[in-house]
């Protein structure tokens, strides 16, 4: 390859970008009208436009995006992780184009994607298995069925998807059949399709996954494990390398089965085999992803393997830079740095970054998509940057961390910093007494933090700008003021009106997806409501009191943050 599309956006598509140039290719990156200011477009060595749009219009439009193959005369692209990154299709018509796809063979992004038919492999080779659906369920009351017949609690997940996305927890029979339409539609939006299937859950588990890369001459290298049991919403936030406070037995059975799936499903480039370890030690085999993984950099740093660099040189046809599973050269924590609320339940905050001050200094790296006047839109999910810390032992990095994350300032919109920097201090995460941290760790036993200020966003004396010249940006400078009476594109709205105490309203900016109750419904405090979606994830609204509500806001209004989209009576 010579010249490398990146179909992605943020700060995976400038790792991929340095990747490029430190392999000795040019990168190309894509980028929608709300990100015409972002950093992934100046990192890369060309940039062109999508055009306006959800990502369905966008970063998941095939043919927009072979287009511009086409037109930059790439010959290689990377799809780096979400949008269409396990999508067979895509993969199938990048090969078709003639260009050389920086994956797995669509065939094996099919047989492993569909989760129901990964587990059927997992089976096969034996790796550890929980009782799950035959395959993807048609309805709610089809779930609801299998609920009773599984038990109790239950997880739904989308059947061709990843990164916790269209996945619910049914904890009661009467949610399962809610759960799992919601499940369709954040499937539906983040990866274009809806199927869902269901499994049992097993109770305060903890997150072990195994990282492989495998060469097209039948190389299979596991290059470790990693533990990423601190999760909100189904959705890493801590992950840590290599997984600890697990027995050599268990290190071995992950590495193991996960070497043999990949080697059963015929797999190449980079993977992730994930599995589940009960309180009790039992292991369940949970899925693959068919993809390079946002917490690579983790495995990274222990083990000194570049990963989106073995990637490309797998896709070259290259083999393998290693030929057998590296002793950990140190320990390495990965905290993603979200534009969240965590004192309000995590909740997204799109907006403008008024200041943006990482950390530095021995064992940090930084992997960020943003920079100070970047803006955060509500288009996509809320990652801004990716904080990497090692030391040479746990408690060193642990150390490295706190002081990196007491360093590290983000103004303008919320961050999960508070969050980082209170859980790196927590008993359970650090171990004092054993590791308790498992999946549902925040929403169950975390003690939790203030909400943050909603703060102003201060204007910048310099507006970085564009033009495009036949579809390509070129990227200009000029002064604040010459911007003062134009819209921004992307531009966060404010609150449209101020509620009273009766009022149903919006914490967060996003579309209101369904309304749960009917107009005139009697409610009582406390009930669900209503359904919004932001940055791809949906979040509950509800009812802040008991009475008849009066709804004032359609289903799919886009609607700010603090709007009133409810009276209740």
């Amino acid at each position: 390859m010579k010249k490398l599309l990146i179909a992605n956006r943020g700060e995976i598509a400038v790792r991929i970008a340095r990747a490029a140039r430190d392999y000795g290719i040019k990168s190309v990156a894509i980028y929608s009208d709300a990100d015409v200011r972002s950093l992934h477009a100046d990192v890369a060595d060309e940039a062109y436009g999508l055009g306006p749009g959800r990502p369905s219009e966008t970063y998941l439009d095939i043919d927009k995006i072979l287009a511009i193959a086409a037109r930059s005369r790439a010959d290689a692209i990377h799809p780096g992780y979400g949008f269409l990154s396990e999508r067979a299709e895509f993969a199938e018509a990048v090969i078709d184009a003639g260009l050389i796809w920086v994956g797995p063979k669509p065939e094996v992004i099919t047989a492993l994607g569909d989760k129901v038919e990964a587990r059927r492999i997992a089976a096969k080779v034996g790796a550890p298995l929980v009782k799950g659906s035959d395959g993807p369920l048609a309805s709610a009351a089809e779930a609801v069925a299998f609920a009773k017949k599984a038990g109790l609690p239950l997880a739904i997940k989308a059947a061709f998807g990843g990164g916790g996305r269209g996945m619910k927890v049914a904890w009661k029979l009467e949610e399962v059949g809610e759960l799992f339409d919601s499940a369709v539609r954040e499937a539906t939006e983040a990866f274009g399709r809806g199927e869902c299937y269901a499994e049992q859950f097993l109770d305060k588990p903890r997150h072990v996954e195994a990282q492989i890369v495998a060469d097209t001459r039948g190389n299979t290298v596991v290059l470790g494990t990693r533990d990423c049991s601190l999760q909100r919403r189904n959705q890493k936030l801590v992950e840590e390398a290599p997984a600890p406070f697990i027995t050599e037995e268990q290190r071995t059975r992950i590495h193991e089965s996960a070497r043999a799936i990949c080697v059963e499903a015929g797999y190449t480039g980079a993977g992730t085999v994930e599995f589940l370890l009960a309180q009790n030690g039992v292991i369940s085999f949970l899925e693959v992803n068919t993809r390079l993984q946002v917490e690579h950099p983790v495995t990274e740093e222990t083990t000194g393997i570049d990963i989106v660099v073995e990637q490309l040189r797998i896709a070259d046809g290259l083999p393998l830079s290693v030929t057998q599973t590296p002793a950990p050269r140190c320990h390495a924590f990965e905290f993603r740095i979200n534009a969240e609320d965590a004192g309000r339940g995590f909740l997204p905050t799109p907006g403008l970054i008024s200041l943006f001050r990482p950390p530095s200094g021995p064992g940090v790296r930084l992997d960020t998509g943003v920079e100070t006047g970047s803006e955060i839109p509500g288009l996509y999910d809320s990652m801004m940057a990716k904080l990497v810390v090692t030391g040479s032992t746990r408690s060193e990095a642990l150390a490295r961390a706190r002081r990196a994350l007491s360093e590290f300032r983000i103004e303008g919109v919320a961050s999960v910093l508070p969050f980082h920097r209170a859980v790196v201090d927590e008993p359970d995460f650090v171990a004092e007494s054993g590791f308790k941290v498992f999946t549902n760790w925040i929403e169950t036993s975390f003690r939790g933090i203030e909400p943050e200020a909603r703060v102003a966003v201060a204007e910048t004396g310099v507006i970085r700008s564009f033009m495009e010249i036949d579809g390509k940006r070129h990227s200009i400078a000029l002064p604040a003021h010459l911007f003062a009476a134009a819209p921004v594109l992307g531009e966060t709205a404010t609150p449209a009106q101020v509620a009273g105490d009766d009022a149903v309203t919006a914490p967060i900016g996003g579309t209101l997806q369904q309304w749960l109750v009917e107009n005139g419904a009697q409610v009582e405090k406390g009930d669900p409501v209503a359904v919004i979606e932001a940055m791809k994830m949906e979040t509950r609204i509800n009812a802040p009191k008991s009475g008849q509500i009066e709804i004032g806001v359609e289903k799919g209004s886009v609607v700010s943050f603090g709007a009133k989209l409810a009276a209740i009576h």
